[in-house]
This record gives C-alpha cells, structure tokens and sequence, in this order.
C-alpha cells in the first residue's frame, strides 16, 4: 500500500477573522506538521492521519498574501498554544483522521482529470461526512475542502468579549506530489 508524509507532501489550513476589531487582527496560513496518507489503489481506500499538536503558524494573510514577520516569536508561541489547548484540545484529541472508500475519477468535462473523494472525517470526537476533490496541478494532487467548525463541536477562537474572532469556517489544503 503506497504510503506519503509531511516529508514530501504538505497541509496548510487557512483561518479568516472577523468581527468588529478585525481590522487589528490577521487571516492564518498554518500547517500542519507531522501527517501520514496511505491509499490501496486495488480497493479505492484512502486513510490520512494528522497530528493536531505539530499546527504550526507559518504567517499571517492580507489580502490573500502571506505578511512574513508581521507576528512576533511570542505571538506565534500564544497562537499556537492557543490552537493546541483551546480550540483542536489536542490533550484529549491527539489525532485527525480522514478515511475515503469512494474515490472517484472524473474523466469528462471541465473536471476531467479530477478525483473526487467521499469519506469521513473524524476530528475533535466528532465523526463527520466530507467530500474533497482532488486536481492535478503541475506535479501533485491537491485538494482544498472547507470545514465549518462547528460541525466538529469546535468553537471558533474568540478575543476580546468576541470583538476578534475566527470565522466558523477554515480551509485545509493537501498537497501530494505524483
């Protein structure tokens, strides 16, 4: 069964803020760390595994471009504790999983050259049904599924008496080379 990880493949969760100090707070490129995803081509079955605790900030967004350097050291340590304890409770959930049996190449259309799967994703004591395309760009297959937190029994991070917060929504790219 072939087999890749975070040495060769990459994830990246996207955050947007609101709320009415937003304009003080910064969009989130993170990434994931430490991750692994097998697949069987024989029955179709994919199984990703993602470690919540190795979410690492990588930078703040403006305008959909990365900001390198505008967070501090100590505003990245805050950040990320902030991930780890508060929203993913990564001491009581140390493990995302996302396993797909309905994998499902589009061979016609504008989506020709696209794989679609269907599974489940079990994050923070929650089981729930996603689907995520895959597409061929350059030399990898990446995917970009929105998650609605909530969902999960995540509460979106919040500041300030909820004048900063984290919109419902994020977004998770993979990125697997061919």
């Amino acid at each position: 069964m072939p087999r890749i990880d975070s040495t060769r493949a990459e994830c990246r969760v996207f955050t947007f803020k609101e709320g009415l100090l937003s304009a003080v707070a910064h969009d989130l490129e993170l990434r994931v760390e430490t991750f692994s995803i097998e697949w069987d081509e024989a029955t179709l079955h994919v199984q990703a595994r993602f470690d919540p605790s190795s979410v690492r900030v990588m930078h703040a967004v403006k305008a959909g471009r990365p900001v390198p350097g505008s967070l501090s050291a100590k505003d990245l340590r805050t950040i990320e504790g902030n991930i780890a304890a508060d929203v993913l409770e990564v001491a009581r959930f140390p493990e995302i999983v996302f396993e797909a049996d309905a994998v499902a190449p589009a061979s016609e259309g504008p989506q020709a050259g696209s794989v679609t799967l269907a599974g489940v994703l079990s994050l923070h004591g929650r089981r729930v049904p996603v689907e995520a395309k895959a597409v061929r760009r350059g030399d990898a297959w990446v995917s970009r599924v929105r998650l609605h937190q909530p969902d999960f029994g995540i509460t979106p991070y919040r500041a300030m008496m909820g004048t900063l917060r984290v919109q419902a929504h994020v977004e998770v790219e993979v990125r697997v080379p061919i």
